[in-house]
């Protein structure tokens, strides 16, 4: 009888339930242990999802010195580094929430880490699991769009300000672009075959969340709730980027991948003024071409899925995990979504584009 995986659970908010939940459906997972900083948190939260086998712990470090066989890091974006950081030191592999850190020098030290320790750090970027997601980026990079030289990133919320941690600096690190641009990011990157950026020109604000018009914890709103970006890639390739947590607009536009032969025009999935944003379905895909000379477009159908994203997300991690393989979502994939990001912030900072060095 094989043996069962066993995981840990570093951070008891809400999006560790969401762990919890995915981790349960699996036979061969077994829940050991939660960590939490917060006096009781822990216990309180292995009460309420049954989890009978875990034991509660207030210093994750304690929990690491336990039999794992990986852990969720499901805590404030500020910590994510330190916490991936003893994990992988202390021979876990590791499930770490986007987004992967707050700079671009703690990605690239967590990545180092992970192949210095030789376990595992895959990033939680679920849409990758959505069967249009997989599709666009099979059919662009076979080619059927010919040689991609421009690719327009949007994603935005008409009204879609999260509260709490979120919108603090001190322990979200960033706002908009943190919690909904990364994904627009990751679509573009992934789609592309992951080039690396070479430069940025951008600029962030943050109207809506100061303002107790449109937001009621104005007074503590300390991050950005918009961002706009020019991008060059390598390979002559442009990247336009924009986000937006809250706007006067039904949409910031759909994302389009330009290239010598086709075109194709992609749209979110969802309604309503939390939707527009790429953490979650594909809506349209419509393939922009000629024939016979002609002007044509061609839309194409999407896949409608009862796949719970998230989940597939987690199931993933666990069979890499049982099986020895690489991370589902690779650190040094998403070190270019965090450089772009760390840019982002440099270039609105100084007024002025700049570049970005990778080691």
């Amino acid at each position: 009888m094989t043996s069962k995986i066993r995981i840990g659970i570093i951070g008891s908010g809400g999006i560790a339930r969401m762990h919890v939940n995915a981790y349960r459906q699996m036979e061969n997972v077994e829940i050991v242990g939660v960590a939490d900083i917060v006096p009781d948190r822990a216990s309180q939260f292995i009460a309420t999802h049954h989890l009978n086998q875990a034991h509660a712990y207030e210093d994750h470090l304690v929990l690491l010195e336990q039999e794992l066989d990986g852990v969720s890091i499901c805590t404030p974006n500020v910590s994510h580094y330190q916490t991936t950081m003893d994990a992988l030191a202390a021979g876990k592999n590791v499930l770490l929430e986007k987004p992967m850190s707050v700079t671009l020098q703690e990605s690239v030290e967590m990545v180092e880490m992970s192949k210095k320790s030789g376990k595992m750090l895959s990033i939680g970027f679920q849409p990758r699991y959505d069967p249009n997601m997989q599709f666009i980026r099979n059919y662009i990079q076979d080619g059927n769009l010919g040689k991609i030289y421009y690719v327009e990133v949007g994603g935005g919320r008409r009204r879609g300000m999260p509260q709490g941690t979120f919108i603090r600096k001190e322990l979200a690190g960033a706002g908009a672009l943190a919690d909904i641009g990364c994904y627009s990011l990751d679509l573009a990157l992934h789609t592309l075959g992951h080039p690396k950026p070479l430069t940025v020109s951008a600029t962030v604000s943050n109207h809506f969340g100061t303002n107790p018009k449109y937001h009621p914890e104005a007074d503590n709103f300390n991050v950005e709730d918009f961002g706009a970006a020019l991008i060059r890639l390598e390979g002559g390739i442009t990247l336009q980027f924009k986000t937006a947590w809250a706007m006067h607009m039904d949409t910031l536009g759909a994302t389009r991948f330009l290239g010598t032969d086709a075109g194709m025009k992609i749209t979110p999935y969802g309604e309503g003024p939390w939707s527009g944003v790429w953490d979650g379905g594909v809506g349209t895909i419509t393939k922009y071409h000629d024939i016979g000379g002609r002007l044509t477009h061609t839309p194409i159908p999407c896949v409608r899925s009862d796949l719970n994203l998230f989940d597939e997300k987690v199931k993933d991690f666990v069979h890499a995990v049982a099986n020895g393989l690489p991370a589902p979502i690779s650190g040094e994939q998403i070190i270019l979504n965090q450089a772009i990001i760390d840019g982002i912030f440099r270039s609105s900072e100084l007024g002025k584009e700049v570049d970005i060095v990778l080691p």
